[in-house]
């Protein structure tokens, strides 16, 4: 009898193990975002072009999503060769020395017809925790047999926190670049 209840435990516990479902990141239609305000009068936006992320969970609603996401900062792109380049320098993400930007959650809570993503962001060889809003689009088959789910992510950060701390000030008196950088995260996941 004991092992027949042994038998059945293990066979609960690997029957949960096998319900865990990855999902990753399709970067041909996700995009990394982010805007920050200029000379106190205007915003730049910019993105990242390279970049991979994973989710695991088990429930249908993702509230037991792991979810893990990383940014290559040589990929950063504003439109412009030169600021690009600034933005790679020392004077900001320090590339060359802090290659990615990364981020594990600690949380992913349903509230109400969206999401509260918690996790820690890894910026320039600093941790910090950090929330962020989701919404869930929903998910649909595409013309291939693959199952994809959409997710919008939306979120801010204090530069400064994270050593990124370049500025000069302006003749008005201004800064040339907030401190404030919102993010977003529009991402299409293949279900493996």
């Amino acid at each position: 009898m004991k092992r027949i209840l042994l038998a059945a435990v293990l066979g609960m516990g690997f029957l949960s193990v096998q319900a865990q479902i990855t999902w990753v990141v399709e970067p041909v239609h996700s995009k990394v975002t982010f805007t920050v305000e200029h000379l106190v009068i205007s915003e730049v936006d910019g993105s990242f072009k390279t970049f991979e992320g994973k989710m695991v969970a088990s429930k249908e609603d993702f509230s037991d999503a792991k979810i893990s996401f990383s940014v290559d900062i040589a990929s950063i792109s504003t439109d412009n060769d030169q600021r690009d380049n600034h933005l790679k320098s020392e004077d900001f993400f320090y590339a060359e020395k802090y290659p990615k930007m990364t981020f594990e959650s600690t949380s992913f809570k349903k509230k109400g017809n969206e999401y509260e993503l918690k996790g820690n962001l890894t910026l320039r060889g600093v941790t910090k925790p950090i929330t962020f809003s989701v919404k869930y689009g929903g998910q649909a088959e595409d013309g291939y047999g693959n199952l994809k789910a959409g997710f919008i992510v939306k979120g801010s950060l204090n530069r400064m926190d994270y050593g990124v701390a370049w500025n000069a000030k302006t003749k008005q008196g201004g800064w040339t670049v907030g401190e404030e950088v919102g993010i977003s995260v529009k991402l299409e996941m293949v279900k493996q």
